[in-house]
């Protein structure tokens, strides 16, 4: 239809910076917490969700043809990853990261053998987001384990407290129907 089409992230407000959380929701059509709520006609291959980060997004920032891609002319935006994204399990592409990120050709992050490369790292923004306290889905480890669910009742999608065990009906076929999954 000759509609633009990008992705990105919702940043600290719905998910985290992270563009592997999402790539891998575009993916496997799956939650953080694996919930499945895309069937898989539904989902991307791995070249086209990641088309969609580059290439795809360059257009909304008017930069197409300047940057989203490795070709001579255009930026040098790119990152040398932790594991290669066409190959790794599913379940380990919200699990990438990058070891060298180049902007403009400059590097603005390195870790482990690049991380005597790496500027100083610049401040969590905003300073109350949940980053500061848990470090990002990457590091289970660092987060306590919280119950399934972080509130009391069960809502309904109206906002209207639901009573009873969790059924099929409302938005999601799994269970309940908020968005503390």
């Amino acid at each position: 239809m000759g509609l633009p089409v990008g992705a990105g992230t919702d940043a600290t407000r719905v998910s985290s910076y992270n563009p592997w959380i999402a790539l891998y929701w575009l993916v496997t059509g799956k939650t953080v917490g694996d919930t499945t709520l895309y069937p898989e006609e539904n989902r991307l291959d791995r070249m086209e969700a990641l088309r969609l980060f580059t290439v795809g997004s360059s257009w909304f920032s008017d930069e197409e043809g300047t940057k989203g891609a490795i070709v001579p002319g255009q930026l040098a935006d790119l990152a040398v990853l932790s594991a290669d994204y066409f190959s790794v399990p599913d379940q380990q592409i919200r699990r990438l990261e990058s070891v060298l990120t180049l902007v403009g050709g400059t590097v603005v992050y390195g870790a482990g053998d690049f991380a005597r490369l790496s500027p100083a790292p610049l401040p969590v923004s905003p300073d109350w987001s949940p980053v500061t306290t848990y470090g990002g889905y990457w590091r289970t480890t660092a987060a306590p384990t919280l119950p399934r669910h972080a509130h009391v009742g069960e809502h309904a999608p109206s906002g209207r407290v639901r009573t009873g065990g969790h059924g099929t009906a409302g938005l999601w076929p799994l269970g309940c129907d908020c968005f503390a999954l």
